[in-house]
């Protein structure tokens, strides 16, 4: 191993101690994956163990849109139907339009990322198709990721045995950060493939990164790290955030100073169940991310 390998494994050990040291009195359990994209240096405290995703597994309704727009399936243009059936309480503004009402893919896709609409992501998932996002997932070589079922609506049909375990949808950290890296370096291609972005990808990329940079709740990743009004300019942290009583989460890149940083953070059970910017899980997480971005920069 070259003394340059070696400093950066002692750099990842003594950035994995100084994460744990944080985690340690957290009152519920945390999962972890980080990968600096730039010098491929990694940390991971619990990284293959399933948890519930929350929203997070949104971004793999994004990514199959994304898709099936590059194969000319699917259009940003297309217009779809918001019904009272797919109208569920939780995050968002939806529910409370009148229906029927009409709106673009584009549309329900930013409503879901940005504000994080529940039902705007239960219109989406009806037009693109349940199956094809996990077919999609699968795709992507993904072995314990999963959307269960629209969301706050009973799974409908035969459903994997831990569906009441998981709820929504299950995952791992470092899943889901594979999953972020692909919006990260706009990667549509299939696994393995070094295909370059064609111009249309990168177009496709734009506009989900614009979703992401733009995301409403920024008490997590984005917490200590953020150094603009993002009313008034883009943000360099894209991020998609999951939360339920017992749940926070969030999945991000960073585009810190020397190159961008994906950071993919879970916790479940936890004690703190309030609906405060002040959750201790959600301080958690944005410790954490701070100590990985300056541990790497």
């Amino acid at each position: 191993m070259s003394a340059s390998a070696t400093l950066h494994a002692q750099e990842d050990t003594a950035l994995k101690a100084n994460l744990q040291a944080l985690i340690q009195t957290h009152q519920g359990h945390v999962t972890l994956y980080a990968c600096d994209l730039k010098s491929g240096k990694t940390v991971a405290i619990n990284e293959d163990t399933p948890v519930p995703t929350a929203s997070v597994i949104k971004l793999a309704v994004l990514f199959e849109a994304l898709k099936q727009v590059q194969k000319g399936k699917a259009h940003f243009e297309d217009k779809l139907t918001l019904t009272k059936a797919n109208q569920v309480e939780g995050s968002g503004v939806l529910m409370f339009f009148d229906a029927p009402q009409t709106l673009t893919l584009k549309d329900v896709l930013t409503m879901m990322i940005i504000v994080s609409d529940n039902t705007a992501t239960n219109v989406a998932i009806d037009y693109l198709g349940l199956k094809n996002i996990d077919d999609r997932i699968q795709w992507l070589g993904l072995k314990d990721t999963w959307l269960y079922k629209k969301v706050s609506l009973p799974a409908a049909g035969p459903v994997p045995a831990d569906q009441k375990q998981f709820g929504l949808g299950k995952t791992t950290a470092r899943e889901m950060a594979g999953i972020m890296e692909h919006f990260a370096t706009c990667n549509l291609n299939a696994p393995g493939s070094s295909a370059k972005p064609t111009e249309q990808d990168e177009k496709l990329c734009a506009a989900a990164m614009h979703m992401l940079k733009n995301q409403f709740y920024r008490n997590s990743i984005p917490r200590y790290l953020e150094t603009i009004d993002t009313t008034e300019g883009e943000s360099k942290i894209a991020n998609k955030t999951g939360a339920l009583d017992e749940v926070r989460n969030d999945v991000g890149v960073v585009f810190a100073r020397n190159g961008p940083i994906v950071i993919s953070e879970f916790t479940y059970g936890n004690q703190d169940k309030s609906w405060t910017p002040d959750n201790e899980a959600e301080v958690l997480l944005a410790k954490l991310a701070k100590t990985i971005v300056d541990g790497w920069q």
